[in-house]
């Protein structure tokens, strides 16, 4: 395994689950979940990777949108088949690491295998949870989080975990359904929760502010929203210095 890679899961497994912020937030049915506790990973790759999603044909300009840099560290939760694991951990290089989250075993098989026949040594795979992304503390500089908010179970103990995984000054970028009344398909209606501006106000409200882009300009999605979110300081972050963008390691 990847030297570096290798500490940071011996710190994934010893890692102590994040307190809950106080806001409580209504999340989805776990029934929404169901299929994919076990998915069917072949199945779902056609899916996700189909010309008629809109994520999947602009995820060239999502990725230059994230302003990776090399050496960067960076968490995508919800990586399904690894549509954007495997480009961002490109993009950052050997130096960085994407830590590849997801609560099937099934998808995150498939997105080490996927990561070894790219020959890319910097994806770690990592079981997540309704409650937690069990990242270790101060671990990422970046979280990306692509139409999976609206599948958090918990989305309080969610943004709790995903800002004490984030590095002080570490950014969070969300898409996400752009649910509107009368405007949406049938299936965004009756899939997603909630419209832009509450999953918006959700995150604010868990200690972060509402950012723009530091890649290219953000991607003009019609079914999507893009939304960058820096962290902001909390009383009880560690003592930690955050690594220079780039810097050797």
């Amino acid at each position: 395994m990847f030297p570096r890679l290798l500490v940071v899961f011996l710190a994934l497994a010893l890692a102590a689950p994040p307190a809950v912020r106080s806001q409580e937030i209504t999340g989805a049915k776990p029934e929404l979940n169901d299929s994919f506790r076990e998915p069917d990973v072949e199945r779902y790759v056609e899916r996700f990777e189909s010309e008629s999603r809109e994520v999947f044909t602009r995820r060239d300009e999502v990725v230059r949108a994230l302003g990776l840099e090399p050496g960067m560290d960076v968490a995508d939760v919800g990586a399904g088949t690894g549509l954007y694991t495997i480009p961002m951990a490109a993009a950052v290089g050997p130096r960085g690491a994407v830590f590849a989250v997801d609560i099937a075993p099934n998808f995150l098989r498939y997105i080490a295998d996927r990561a070894k026949k790219e020959g890319l040594n910097n994806v770690c795979t990592v079981l997540g949870g309704q409650d937690s992304p069990n990242l270790p503390p101060a671990s990422v500089d970046l979280v990306f989080i692509c139409d999976t908010y609206h599948h958090f179970e918990n989305p309080a103990a969610m943004l709790a975990g995903i800002h004490r995984a984030l590095r002080p000054g570490g950014r969070l970028v969300v898409i996400d359904f752009d649910r509107k009344e009368g405007v949406s398909s049938e299936f965004i209606l009756e899939h997603v929760r909630a419209d832009r501006q509450t999953f918006l106000s959700e995150i604010t409200s868990a200690g972060f502010e509402l950012s723009a882009p530091e890649g290219e300009a953000a991607p003009e999605l019609e079914e999507n929203f893009f939304a960058v979110f820096d962290r902001q300081p909390s009383p009880d972050d560690p003592p930690v210095r955050r690594r220079r963008r780039g810097a050797d390691r």
